[in-house]
């Protein structure tokens, strides 16, 4: 299952959130979005945990956590398809 994270402080590094999700299940992989020139954080990212039937008790448990006194959103992210062929 691969969840979308937003509201993420930029001082948070993807080992930070990796500690996190790795309370709920097997972390297979952590991707924070870094902006293109300065790659500096842009506060979202996706985080793809090996088992997907923990995925409703994640997304419970980790949206609206604080962390750096913001609160994380946490929801199950959605395909890509059909966005390429937008211009």
């Amino acid at each position: 299952m691969t969840l979308y994270v937003g509201n993420i402080p930029y001082a948070v590094k993807e080992e930070d959130l990796k500690e996190l999700f790795q309370e709920y299940g097997t972390v297979a992989s952590i991707k924070i979005i870094a902006d293109k020139y300065t790659g500096r954080s842009k506060g979202f990212g996706f985080v793809e945990m090996e088992n997907d039937d923990q995925e409703e008790e994640v997304v419970k448990e980790c949206n609206r956590r604080e962390i750096n006194e913001r609160n994380l959103v946490v929801a199950k992210a959605h395909s890509r398809k059909g966005y390429e062929d937008r211009s």
